[in-house]
């Protein structure tokens, strides 16, 4: 039995600020595209299946799983990923995280930056309760969280 052929399209959105086109299965997940297409490698793979939060990009000012994000669903949004955020100089959460010591091997750091970001853009005075929510999906096996409560309060202080 033959495979069903999938027809590429045509699809068109911006992402960092730049209008990308791209001819492409509506089915290439965004993450795919992200790392394998426009070799960016901030936004990590890791569940694969919405659970972890290592994919975390900001997509239309919602925080949204890459993995989980279809190349038809693209079509005039407006991504932003972890490679926005740092031109010249690192970005304040990222400063945050680095004088807070809130990481460690730094697989799970762009997804939680990008949850803080998206938190941080609706609301720049959070209560810890918002603060956990918005970290709610985003996983980390090695620090505890400690160190990314300890940035978070820094950013809040300043």
């Amino acid at each position: 039995m033959e495979r069903p052929t999938v027809i590429n399209h045509t699809i068109t959105f911006t992402l960092n600020g730049k209008l990308i086109n791209l001819e492409i299965s509506p089915t290439y997940r965004l993450v795919d595209i992200l790392r394998d297409i426009l070799h960016l490698t901030g936004t990590k793979i890791a569940c694969e299946v919405g659970r972890c939060g290592a994919c975390s990009v900001i997509m239309n000012k919602q925080l949204v799983n890459a993995c989980l994000i279809m190349a038809y669903q693209l079509e005039g949004a407006e991504i932003i990923t972890i490679e926005a955020l740092s031109k010249d100089a690192l970005h304040p959460i990222q400063e945050a995280f680095l004088q807070a010591g809130a990481l460690q091997c730094g697989y799970c750091t762009p997804g939680m930056v990008m949850a803080l970001k998206s938190l941080l853009d609706e609301n720049t005075k959070p209560s810890k309760e918002e603060v956990h929510t918005a970290l709610s999906g985003n996983l980390c096996r090695c620090t505890g969280y400690e160190g990314i409560l300890r940035a978070v309060d820094l950013l809040i202080q300043e």
